[in-house]
């Protein structure tokens, strides 16, 4: 059963996008086709959805003629139970049985719809698109081919719906390249992100009167929040969930809305406008963050308004701002920002927020101080890293930050790292930059590390504390050994000095094998011996002159006492807070350079979370005899291959 409704709806996908190639080729460019296509689908499942009950809500609306707007939605949703209707006596078949101003209908039956979702619309830009359609002579065919698809809820769950929707937005904003793909995240990278999100909170979900929120600050079609409530309501199926979300792109918020009146939810539980520019849910915080920013997103346009705000102390972009080039760290702090606070019940709110390497580790000032303040305050409760080629519109490495006010007593003051790039299977065929996806039995690793939490499998978790994250790169450098040594080449730069005479030569030579660090006293000593003079600028020169690498030699200081720094080395050490200092060096540097020092004093001090280090597995290289033996063979092939190639 569940396989011939899997094909069902991707049956129905399939004949849904043949619109483009039966109606669209040659009137709008190829990579618009969604534009067209997601409209009249979201149309047509609308339709579907309002048929059973069309006729009884128009007879009601008319009877209430004159009664304000927002009235007329609340009787019509109170006796029917519906957000939103349409009071027009048209729909799709009725306009498609006749030739004539088809557009015209088209417009009358879409302005019927309720105020409440006519932004749906304006979005889509669905007249301007009719239109186009209309002066091409392709509008009727195109209305009439969705008015014969039975979208109906009956023959095609909500859920299924969910899932063509899916199927139709990748073909659709895959014609428009990786960029379109920002706002789209595959269901089972959502899927992870939520078993997570929900796994600590299965004892505070029980209960007849439990509600939570949901929030996502970059919506897109609504599929993070959609997928959220439906696992809340199988762990309770008398929980009231309630959503909101924002999103930026006019499409993206026309379908993330009209998804959701799909599944039942409200009609202003996405609203269209920058996140990073205003906040269209200032002053509230939810019990659930889900987000997937755009990687890389230039925030330039943004720049005023954004700077205005990060100058309110505790305002959500005061920790400290990334580079214009990068915005992604922005948006993690605006979701760490509208997380609920802990409770006294032990709940608070929990975010999962979707980012590439850069949050991880990027040293730059500002991401230095978000990460910092989420160190501070531990909000971070896990990190996980997800498969390569998880996303349609990049194979980048992708990793999710798990969020909490309120952790649980044995996670306080730590943070879990779970690497699950190795947990995925291979799709038969890729979709975009997608090639590889997380089954449900690829997830169950994961999950279950997280809950294992400091139990789990060292080689896919470990659990860490914020000082392991923290560091000091202290300067480490090697104390030269030198000895005096007299030398022509010596001499010749020191003539440059108008200090030094031909005088000095021989002071320099009867200095020649003595203690190189004894200079600063040896050499004024013999300068006035012989009637000369030698001056601090010279001593300095002459020690420098003399200088010849003797390891035989005692470490080497300058006039001050100093120590002096071996030529071409010296290098820095990053040091992990967590890490004695000492101890750290006798076991990582000592070893290699017995001889190397190091400056605390000097350290300078940061954080990183470096995921890919902290699982690095070193493997030891293959043996050369057999390398060997395998390149000899493949010469051997190519002998063959080339004498065939030569006798033909």
């Amino acid at each position: 059963m569940a396989e011939s409704a899997e094909a069902s709806r991707k049956t129905t996908a399939r004949i849904v996008w043949d619109t483009a190639d039966k109606y669209l080729r040659n009137i709008v460019d190829e990579e618009d086709y969604g534009d067209y296509i997601l409209p009249f689908t979201v149309l047509r499942r609308l339709e579907c959805m309002l048929a059973d009950t069309k006729d009884e809500v128009v007879k009601y609306v008319d009877a209430f003629a004159g009664m304000p707007q927002h009235l007329i939605d609340i009787a019509v949703k109170d006796k029917f139970g519906l957000g939103f209707y349409n009071v027009s006596p048209l729909d799709l078949g009725t306009i498609a049985s006749v030739d004539d101003n088809v557009d015209k209908s088209l417009k009358s039956y879409i302005d019927s719809f309720s105020n409440n979702i006519a932004d749906i619309w304006v979005s889509f830009d669905f007249n301007r698109r009719a239109k186009v359609l209309a002066d091409a002579n392709r509008l009727h065919a195109v209305v009439k081919h969705f008015s014969t698809l039975d979208l109906s809820p009956s023959s095609l769950s909500n859920t299924g719906m969910g899932d063509v929707f899916e199927d139709v937005m990748y073909r659709a904003f895959n014609k428009k390249g990786k960029a379109a793909g920002n706002f789209y995240t595959p269901r089972d990278a959502i899927k992870l992100m939520v078993d997570v999100l929900i796994a600590n909170d299965d004892d505070t979900l029980a209960g007849e009167s439990t509600a939570r929120s949901i929030y996502d600050p970059t919506a897109g079609s609504g599929g993070m929040l959609l997928i959220a409530q439906e696992a809340l309501r199988r762990m309770n199926a008398t929980i009231d969930v309630t959503l909101y979300g924002q999103e930026l792109m006019p499409s993206a918020f026309a379908l993330g809305k009209a998804d959701l009146l799909i599944q039942g939810g409200r009609p202003d539980a996405i609203k269209q406008g920058n996140t990073l520019v205003e906040d269209f849910y200032e002053g509230q915080t939810f019990d659930y963050v889900l987000s997937n920013p755009p990687f890389g997103i230039d925030w330039e346009v943004e720049e005023k308004a954004v700077r205005n705000q990060a100058k309110t102390p505790g305002s959500r972009f005061s920790r400290g701002l990334p580079s214009i080039s990068d915005g992604q760290m922005l948006f993690l702090a605006h979701c760490a920002s509208k997380l609920s606070p802990a409770g006294k019940n032990g709940q608070g709110g929990r975010a999962a927020i979707v980012s590439n390497a850069a949050p991880l580790f990027n040293g730059d000032k500002g991401p230095t101080a978000i990460r910092e303040w989420l160190l501070d305050e531990d909000l971070i409760d896990a990190i996980i890293a997800l498969p390569p080629s998880m996303f349609y519109g990049t194979g980048i490495p992708t990793y999710v930050w798990i969020l909490d006010t309120n952790k649980d007593p044995e996670r306080k003051g730590k943070i879990q790292l779970v690497d699950g790039s190795d947990q995925w299977t291979l799709l038969r065929r890729p979709m975009g930059e997608k090639r590889r996806e997380m089954s449900s039995a690829d997830r169950d690793p994961v999950l279950e590390a997280y809950k294992a939490f400091d139990l789990a499998d060292p080689e896919i978790s470990r659990v860490m504390t914020p000082d392991d994250f923290r560091f000091r790169d202290v300067p480490v450098y090697k104390q030269a050994r030198l000895a005096a040594r007299f030398s022509g080449e010596g001499v010749e730069v020191l003539r440059e000095r108008k200090n030094f005479t031909d005088e000095h030569v021989a002071v320099l030579e009867s200095l020649d094998g003595t203690s190189w660090n004894e200079l600063p006293k040896t050499f004024p000593l013999a300068a006035k011996a012989a009637g000369l003079k030698a001056p601090l600028g010279l001593v300095d020169a002459v020690m420098k002159s003399m200088a010849a690498p003797d390891e035989s030699a005692p470490p080497a200081v300058d006039r001050k006492g100093n120590p002096v720094i071996a030529s071409g080395w010296k290098m820095t050490e990053r040091v992990p807070l967590s890490d004695d200092l000492a101890d750290h060096m006798a076991r990582e540097v000592a070893p290699f350079s017995p001889d190397a020092q190091w400056d605390e004093s000097k350290a300078k001090y940061g954080n990183e979370i470096p995921f890919t280090r902290i699982f690095y597995t070193p493997r030891a290289p293959r043996p050369l005899d057999e390398i060997d033996y395998e390149v000899q063979g493949l010469m051997g092939e190519l002998a063959d291959m080339f004498k065939l190639v030569s006798d033909q």
